[in-house]
């Protein structure tokens, strides 16, 4: 629980393009977990980074932003139960130990289930700071069996939160849709924070009959690549609800190939040179029809102007590099802070994958793509071969 070095971290996987489908942004709930003693399980699913304050203490002990069990004197381990925000399949993981430099958890598992069922009243509220599982909350946990559910990693060592080695990845092969997931640390000690990288899937099948979101992260959108991410990724945009403050949009930083004095063209768009994109396969090929572009948040630094562009590809056709590209929304001026709604032009057969340009650059907090549904399918999604 100290500083931490400041080696070179090791290079991130591609799964990590994938959408994380249990931080507490989409809607992820830590709904038991055995001990809390330092610090609570809910911890593991915040958007924010890890902080660490050294001089931050609670009557329990040092404060951690993290999942931290006291140093077990019984016979077991700890582990908790988390319910994903998001249901899907899950390709890859991030166990965080941030900041455990000498009370990390040196080993941990994972294991999965898709419960079709509401689970047992199952809920964990206010500060857990101090606490422990009570005996009807054990009770409660034991109706689901966890512990006979899948192994999606198996018994893993876990380095250390120094800044090299903090983030501890595991590739997932497992092929079928998850609805929570049991973490189980060996035997106690800490974890900052839980990303778990998937596609989501509902469990229904959308309706050809009426528009549905086809790039919606519940919907199995995909954000697949993008030329510039400073302030936030553009996944964020295909997540649920309104976003919650700037953090929760895409966010680029300002072009340096923009003119010393701006000029606008006829229909007040501003002249420059370059543009930013961000490429997104949809969860469902589709027709489209119109396209929501929200810039709720951004004030001072929302794009200039918008255009979108789509394509057919099959899944064997990847990567989109090589796409051959559509217009079927012309440049469009923004407003701040506004939920702008644009009707496409019609696309004559289903298209799979889309690719938003903002000019010149800034920030947007979501984009819908409604449509009808085709009734050709998407197949099974692989990791991203590009982020670029």
């Amino acid at each position: 629980m100290a500083a931490r070095s400041r080696a070179a971290a090791a290079a991130e996987p591609d799964f990590v393009q994938f959408n994380d489908l249990v931080c507490e942004a989409v809607g992820g709930k830590v709904l038991f977990a055995t001990d809390e003693w330092f610090a609570p399980a809910a911890n593991l699913l915040k958007r924010d980074a890890p902080k660490f304050c050294p001089s931050l203490f609670t009557e329990f002990g040092k404060w951690m932003d993290g999942w931290e069990t006291r140093r077990k004197r019984i016979p077991g381990h700890d582990w908790c139960i988390i319910q994903l925000g998001v249901a899907g399949r899950i390709y890859g993981v991030d166990v965080d130990t941030s900041f455990f430099t000498g009370n990390h958890a040196p080993f941990f598992s994972l294991q999965a289930a898709c419960l079709l069922d509401p689970p047992p009243a199952l809920t964990l509220q206010g500060d857990r700071t101090g606490m422990a599982a009570s005996d009807r909350q054990l009770a409660a946990a034991a109706e689901l069996c966890s512990d006979e559910w899948p192994e999606i990693v198996g018994v893993s060592q876990l380095n250390p939160g120094y800044d090299n080695c903090c983030h501890n990845y595991f590739q997932v092969n497992f092929g079928r849709r998850v609805t929570h997931l049991r973490l189980n640390m060996y035997p106690d000690g800490g974890i900052s924070r839980l990303h778990v990288y998937g596609v989501g899937e509902a469990i229904s099948s959308l309706s050809a009959s009426q528009d549905v979101d086809l790039v919606a992260l519940t919907n199995g959108g995909l954000c697949l690549g993008f030329s510039d991410a400073h302030f936030g990724h553009p996944r964020n945009v295909i997540g649920p609800g309104q976003a919650v403050n700037m953090a929760d949009g895409w966010e680029t930083a300002r072009r340096l190939d923009r003119p010393k004095v701006l000029k606008v063209d006829q229909r007040g768009i501003l002249n420059v040179p370059g543009h930013e994109w961000a490429v997104f396969r949809l969860g469902h090929a589709g027709i489209l029809r119109r396209v929501e572009v929200d810039t709720r948040h951004f004030k001072g630094n929302f794009p200039d102007a918008c255009s979108l562009e789509v394509c057919a590809l099959a899944p064997e056709e990847e990567p989109w590099t090589s796409a051959q590209w559509t217009t079927v929304l012309p440049p469009k001026k923004l407003r701040p802070h506004h939920n702008h709604v644009f009707i496409l032009e019609a696309t004559p057969s289903p298209v799979t994958h889309v690719r938003l340009n903002i000019s010149p650059d800034g920030g947007i907090s979501r984009l819908r793509v409604w449509g009808r549904p085709a009734s050709m399918t998407m197949g099974s999604p692989e990791p991203p071969r590009s982020r670029l």
